[in-house]
């Protein structure tokens, strides 16, 4: 499993310094990032929690950070399509 979390971590930091204390504590999942998560964020880790039952979304590993970024995309671009407008 650690091979995946370097492949997320080198496609999440895009290759820079990984022997950095930040870049380690993004791989390990700490929600100590610096990211801030909006309602859309939120709303999407209360679904993954507590519909589908991933359970805690607190500590996210970079690769799940990547498929909620994905997925907050997606939903903002079908909001788009379907009124026009830019979600902010």
């Amino acid at each position: 499993m650690d091979f995946l979390k370097k492949a997320a971590l080198d496609q999440v930091m895009g290759g820079k310094d990984k022997k950095s204390d930040k870049t380690n504590t993004t791989a390990q999942g700490s929600s100590s990032s610096g990211k801030k998560e909006d309602s859309l964020d939120k709303g999407i880790d209360l679904f993954q929690e507590h519909v589908l039952k991933q359970g805690s979304q607190k500590n996210e590993s970079a690769a799940q950070q990547a498929t909620d970024d994905k997925i907050k995309s997606g939903i903002k671009s079908l909001f788009k399509m379907a009124t026009g407008k830019d979600m902010k």
